[in-house]
């Protein structure tokens, strides 16, 4: 497995490397570049990939982004493993940016508060958690009648404009990813061929060289 690790980390650690990784992002991008690269398929198909997997990345969609990415690569046909890879785009570390800047295109394109500050954005958060729990009770209450008014608010307040701005968001970054990909991957495969023949080529010398080497010592002998 890619993502299996020999030590298991505690709850703690884990939380910690999802803000900052052991070797830190440095090293962290340039493992994710390194593993797009050699993805064995196709460069439009390891784009569409990335396309699949940075769109969802940027949608709020807590703990489905990696299947939901996976299913949308597999529908538009591309490389599922890029766009899983592509799914942790969005992290503890770069949620809160994603969020903002979706927020803010999705008020501008569906209208809204006019700023959802951290206070207002918790309220509602606590007020359709609050609609929840009470509803979940009301299932099996028939004393308790079923309120929807927090977790409306919570719908046109944060989450509409949050989505709208965030499909928007993902699919120009998905582009920006699709167009990049293509030919950063294709010069990859290309330069991989090119050493692959060199040392196939370099192999066929050498055991020509070899067989020559021990007929002259047979004619010798």
């Amino acid at each position: 497995m890619v993502f299996r690790r020999r030590d298991k980390l505690s709850p703690w650690r884990r939380l910690v490397e999802g803000v900052w990784p052991r070797g830190g992002w440095g090293r962290t991008l340039r493992y994710f570049a390194h593993r797009i690269r050699r993805l064995p398929d196709t460069p439009q198909k390891v784009a569409r990939g990335m396309f699949a997997g940075t769109l969802v990345s940027m949608l709020p969609l807590p703990a489905m982004q990696i299947v939901t990415g996976g299913l949308l690569a597999w529908v538009i046909r591309g490389n599922i493993f890029a766009a899983v890879l592509c799914a942790f785009i969005s992290n503890p570390l770069t949620t809160p940016f994603i969020a903002v800047t979706s927020i803010t295109i999705g008020q501008f394109l569906i209208g809204g508060e006019a700023s959802l500050s951290p206070r207002m954005v918790a309220n509602a958060f606590a007020e359709a958690g609050r609609d929840l729990w009470h509803n979940t009770q009301a299932l099996f209450d028939p004393d308790l009648t079923a309120s929807w008014v927090g977790l409306a608010k919570f719908w046109n307040t944060v989450y509409l404009p949050y989505f709208t701005g965030a499909l928007v968001l993902g699919v120009i970054a998905g582009l920006v990813a699709y167009v990049l990909t293509v030919p950063v991957v294709s010069a990859y495969q290309r330069g991989r061929k090119r050493r692959l023949a060199e040392r196939a080529e370099a192999m066929r010398a050498g055991g020509a060289a070899a067989e020559a080497m021990k007929v002259e010592e047979r004619e010798e002998g």
